[in-house]
């Protein structure tokens, strides 16, 4: 069926008008070709579309329902035209972005947020998933990039670091190690942890800290959120390594108070990083409105952080 998209709006123009006339004012077009774009869609299909008078038009009830199903159809098509040409101008478009739990809580609110004061126009669908699960969403395309934590066997995705982000201590304001400034991860031997599960990108780097420190200790909880995990201490489970980021800034100003069960967070020393990563498929370009988007994620994460992040490749 050979039909084409000037001939599906010129009718769509006669329908709304009622007039050939009219309706080739309304797509610049002469009387005659309405009339001749009209006719050769009926022809087309088969069926009549418009009751024809000398002084009326009228839609018949094929041209009814093919008028209510075109409607949606350019709403659609215009709409999608415009999201394309919004790419242009990085300014208007869809991106989506897969981020690992932590990341997704504590730094991906304000990249979105900061997207929407600049850029309104874009909108930012986040997928809040695993680690492992957040590169296999960027490997295959559902998204257009990924934010991880120190990833693994990533060859075939181009990486960027953004932001450095150190582990620290969490535990209650009563427990001893609450009353020192900053702690060594010597003094994490023999206590009780809870900890981020296996799936998060963090946990192997604690484990590595621990081991290389001489910090045997004993995992009472893996878990996956720091909410559990707080939730976990403050009830006496525990003490907890978690990175900086995942801590209120007033735990880490916190003073101990021997009676109390408040949270506080104390330095790790020496100093354990955890890199965060922005992530996208290696020899594809992102799209200009996807990486304006990575640059914002970038920018805001450099601000949080103190760090100075890289444009994408």
């Amino acid at each position: 069926m050979n039909i084409s998209l000037r001939q599906l709006r010129a009718f769509l123009a006669v329908a709304d008008t009622g007039s050939f006339s009219r309706a080739g004012a309304q797509v610049a077009l002469t009387q005659p070709a309405i009339s001749r774009h009209v006719t050769e869609l009926e022809q087309a299909l088969g069926l009549l579309l418009l009751h024809r008078t000398t002084r009326t038009v009228e839609l018949t009830d094929a041209g009814r329902l093919l008028c209510s199903h075109l409607r949606r159809v350019f709403e659609d098509l215009d709409a999608s035209l415009l999201e394309v040409q919004g790419l242009a101008s990085h300014q208007q478009g869809r991106v989506r972005v897969a981020s690992s739990p932590t990341l997704s809580a504590h730094l991906l609110p304000q990249c979105i947020a900061r997207c929407q004061r600049e850029a309104p126009a874009i909108h930012i669908k986040l997928l809040d998933r695993i680690q492992h699960d957040v590169l296999q969403s960027v490997r295959s395309a559902e998204v257009d990039f990924g934010v991880v934590i120190d990833p693994q066997d990533v060859q075939d995705l181009h990486t960027t670091t953004i932001s450095h982000d150190p582990f620290c201590l969490v535990c209650p304001a009563s427990h001893p190690l609450a009353n020192h400034p900053q702690v060594h991860w010597r003094a994490l031997h023999g206590q009780s942890l809870v900890l981020l599960d296996h799936a998060s990108g963090s946990r192997r780097l604690i484990d590595a800290a621990l081991q290389s420190h001489g910090a045997t200790a004993s995992v009472v909880q893996d878990v996956g959120h720091t909410a559990t995990i707080y939730s976990m201490v403050e009830a006496g489970l525990g003490l907890s390594v978690v990175p900086q980021l995942a801590v209120p800034a007033a735990w880490m100003r916190r003073q101990a108070q021997p009676a109390s069960n408040e949270l506080v967070g104390r330095p790790l020393v020496p100093l354990v990083e955890r890199s965060i990563m922005l992530v996208h498929r290696q020899h594809r370009a992102l799209s200009p409105v996807a990486k304006h988007v990575w640059e914002i994620v970038a920018a805001e994460a450099g601000q949080l952080m103190g760090f100075a992040g890289i444009d994408a490749a």
